[in-house]
């Protein structure tokens, strides 16, 4: 079996006016999420977060590192994709800031609903609190 690195990139999507991209993931339901995914064997937290731009949301843009960064505990719900020693995992968090919202082009088999919330509702939506804390840090209010 393959197992996923325990090293991943957050990406939070925001407008100019402050409105929040926010994804539903397809399993488990109701969880809620911005741009996530792990690193690929040899793939770089960039690269990664280009990728799974592209494959979350269709988007082809230039993610810029926040100089954010978590570890936190694997949940259990993901937690046999991981070896059977590995316990945590690493986040590098990037931004993407758009001119305006746009409906995305979803991937069925990771999401299956998307929202742009404000970046308080986007936050309160947030089910990690790594994801919240990222949009409360990043997205600037509304001006």
């Amino acid at each position: 079996m393959s197992y996923k690195r325990p090293e991943s990139v957050l990406v939070v999507i925001y407008t100019r006016d402050a409105q929040v991209l926010m994804l539903e993931r397809a399993a488990p339901r109701g969880f809620w999420q911005s741009v996530t995914g792990s690193l690929r064997e040899g793939e770089s937290a960039l690269a990664a977060a280009r990728r799974e731009l592209e494959e979350e949301t269709g988007l082809v843009g230039e993610p810029v590192e926040t100089g954010l960064t978590n570890t936190f505990l694997i949940a259990p719900a993901w937690r046999a994709r991981y070896a059977p020693a590995v316990t945590h995992n690493h986040e590098t968090v990037f931004a993407l800031q758009l001119d305006s919202a746009r409906e995305v082009r979803l991937n069925p088999d990771e999401h299956v609903a998307q929202r742009w919330l404000s970046r308080e509702q986007a936050a309160a939506q947030a089910s990690s609190s790594s994801n919240r804390e990222a949009i409360l840090a990043l997205v600037p209010d509304r001006l």
